[in-house]
This record gives structure tokens, C-alpha cells and sequence, in this order.
């Protein structure tokens, strides 16, 4: 099956020209964004009946940050090729069957985005549209990685009891950030972003891990307090242009996923932030790492509570994915995944699998 900007439900032809028109406005008046073409490149290195991929495509929309410009996709050989949302959820994924074993089982999906820097002034009144609580209370429920109750619940209490117990959002996840901040570290031996246990992680003993371990630890314990807060699950797709060099990867980025956080507060809608990324600057952004009091760990901190450097694309905020047509969920939806008649590919092995993800910067 071969399409190009496969319309599923006239979405994504909808979304091209819109935005298409919304850029040819913003690039002459709005400084800052960054445009990119995003490709995903899937060659299954085992060709059987029944095989399946699931691809994660950048979510349509996210105000103020991110405009996904279209997505299209190449998928010869295939008996079904669809663009399909998660029911309920932000997911969106371009899914793909093979019912011929001799059949070719490759696929090319292609996005173009614009991402902007985010800075949230939290030093003055804000004005965002407040969200209603049914908006907001899917983001304070327990998942199946994080849930709110237990030890989760005992050190969100205590944090916010050690910080004089904050009655607003901002001020509690001030709390939190700051206490992982000077708690926790990363992980450079964890195998890809983490596997986003917050259980696992409060009780080995070792407040470590990648960015789907401490934002999630960040998001759960922001929940267990009160403040609505979720996960956003990506992929670095350039450099960084504020001097960090752990903090950005262009080109090649098949191993570049990042999970970033935000929560709510009145005011400000949806506040970015990112302790995982500041214990990153601690480990990796010179040999032998940095101390925690360094300038570049304390710049870092500065940016990343209300933050986020546009060198990012943003996928979903979704959390126990049901993929179509698999058996099992998945915590999050952040990476390739595959299924053959020998069972589900390792989707954090791009070489076997195969997989490869490629960022080009556009003018």
C-alpha cells in the first residue's frame, strides 16, 4: 500500500492547509521558530505473515509550541496502513499490517513540524483560559507505572511538609521540582528513557534513572499532591542553541526519545518543566560530570522550571496505550513498536528491529 498523506478522517488534510496558511503569517512576524522535517524509516528485519508496526506520528496541535505542518507516509507491500488516535488520548500513530511474508516490510513516514522555545513568566499574574475540573482530572488519576497511593503519597506529603506545606500549584511543584532536583540523578547505564516506574523508582534505594523515571516521578508525586500534571512523550530533533550540549541531538536521532512534564495552575495553563534534563547537564555535559551547584546545573535549573528549549518535538500525553490490533498495552507510546510471529521487536534496538529516525532543519 503506497499513500501520501493518507486522510483518514480528512484530519491531517484539514491540518495541511490551515497550517500551511498560519506559517506563511507567523515566519514573517513571530521570531523564533524552529521548522523541521521529521523522517522514521522502518525495514523489518523479519518479514512474516501477520507482522505489525505501530509508528508514533507528532500530536496535531500544541498551542503556542508546536504546529505539526502535515505527515505522510510510504508503506509498499502492505495489506493496511492507516493513520489511527488512540481512543480517548492524544496518540496518534501511523499503524501498519503485512498479511504476505514475501511482501516488502518497509515503511517511511515523514512529518514537518514548528517548535518554538516555551517560557512561562511565573513572577507575574497570569491570564491563561482556566481549564474545568473535568478537563483536569485526568491528569490527577493513578496509572499503571505511577500510581498515588503508598510510598508515592508519603513523599509528595513530605515534600510538601519540608517546603512549609504550599497551598498553590506553583508553589507545590516548586516543592518537588527543587526536592528532585537535589535528590535525584541520572542513569547513563538505563536502558533507553527508562522504563517510567515510579514505584520501583522510590523504593530501590537509588533516586535514578532517565527522563521516563524522574519526569514520571515529577508528574506522579505532582498528582499524589494535588496539582494536575502529565508526561509529554518525544524526540530531540536539533541541537541546542542555549549552549547545552547534552541537551540536543540532530541528524541521527533514532536514540534521541525524551519525555518531558508539565502541570497545571490556574493562570498559566500548562507549566513546562524538566528536573530529568537538569540531572542530565549534571552527568553528561562535561567528562566526569558537574557538580549540582556548577552554573551550567544551576542555568539549567533556572530554565527548566517553566521552560523547555524548542528543539524538541512533542508526540503525546498518553499513558497505557492500547495499540490496535496488539494484545498488551504499552505504559507509553514513545518508540517504534513491531510485532512479528516471533513475537514483539525491541523497540529500543533500533539496529535490529530496524528503525531509523532522521531530523533535517528547513529554512
Amino acid at each position: 500500500m503506497q499513500r501520501r498523506q493518507f486522510i483518514q478522517l480528512s484530519t491531517i488534510a484539514a491540518s495541511a492547509g490551515s497550517f500551511g496558511s498560519v506559517f506563511a503569517a507567523v515566519s514573517g512576524t513571530t521570531a523564533g521558530w524552529r521548522n523541521f522535517e521529521i523522517t522514521t524509516t522502518v525495514d523489518l528485519s523479519e518479514k512474516t505473515a501477520q507482522s505489525k508496526v505501530w509508528i508514533p506520528v507528532p500530536a496535531a496541535e500544541l498551542p503556542g509550541y508546536q504546529r505539526t505542518v502535515d505527515v505522510s507516509f510510504n508503506a509498499p507491500g502492505a495489506t493496511k496502513a492507516e493513520l489511527y488516535r488512540v481512543p480517548g488520548t492524544d496518540a496518534r500513530m501511523i499503524a501498519v499490517q503485512w498479511a504476505d511474508a514475501s511482501a516488502a516490510h518497509t515503511v517511511e513516514v515523514t512529518s514537518r513540524i514548528a517548535v518554538l522555545d516555551r517560557a512561562t513568566d511565573l513572577g507575574n499574574a497570569g491570564t491563561a483560559r482556566k481549564l474545568s475540573a473535568a478537563q483536569l482530572r485526568p491528569y490527577l488519576q493513578p496509572t499503571s507505572l505511577a500510581p498515588l497511593d503508598g510510598i508515592v503519597k508519603e513523599t509528595a506529603d513530605k515534600i510538601q511538609a519540608e517546603a512549609g506545606k504550599p497551598q498553590d500549584a506553583v508553589g507545590k511543584a516548586r516543592a518537588i521540582y527543587d526536592w528532585m532536583v537535589a535528590n535525584c540523578t541520572r542513569n547513563g547505564s538505563v536502558a533507553g528513557c527508562g522504563t517510567g516506574d515510579v514505584r520501583y523508582t522510590l523504593t530501590s534505594g537509588n533516586l535514578s534513572g532517565k527522563c521516563a523515571d524522574l519526569n514520571g516521578l515529577f508528574t506522579a508525586l505532582s498528582r499524589a499532591s494535588g496539582v494536575p500534571a502529565r508526561d509529554v512523550y518525544g524526540v530531540r530533533v536539533d541541537d541546542s542553541v542555549h549552549g547545552f550540549k547534552s541537551l540536543g541531538k540532530s541528524g541521527d536521532i533514532s536514540k534521541a526519545q525524551h519525555c518531558r512534564a508539565e502541570f497545571y495552575a490556574d493562570g498559566y495553563g500548562w507549566v513546562p518543566v524538566d528536573p530529568a534534563d537538569v540531572a542530565k547537564v549534571a552527568l553528561e555535559e562535561q567528562p566526569g560530570g558537574l557538580p549540582k551547584d556548577a552554573p551550567k546545573v544551576r542555568a539549567a535549573r533556572a530554565m527548566l522550571f517553566g521552560g523547555w528549549e524548542g528543539n524538541w518535538m512533542a508526540y503525546n500525553t498518553a499513558a497505557d496505550v492500547r495499540l490496535p490490533g496488539a494484545d498488551k498495552t504499552v505504559g507509553f507510546f514513545m518508540y517504534p513498536h513491531g510485532e512479528t510471529a516471533q513475537g514483539r521487536l525491541d523497540s529500543l534496538d533500533p539496529v535490529h528491529f530496524a528503525y531509523r529516525i532522521t531530523s533535517k532543519k528547513l529554512a
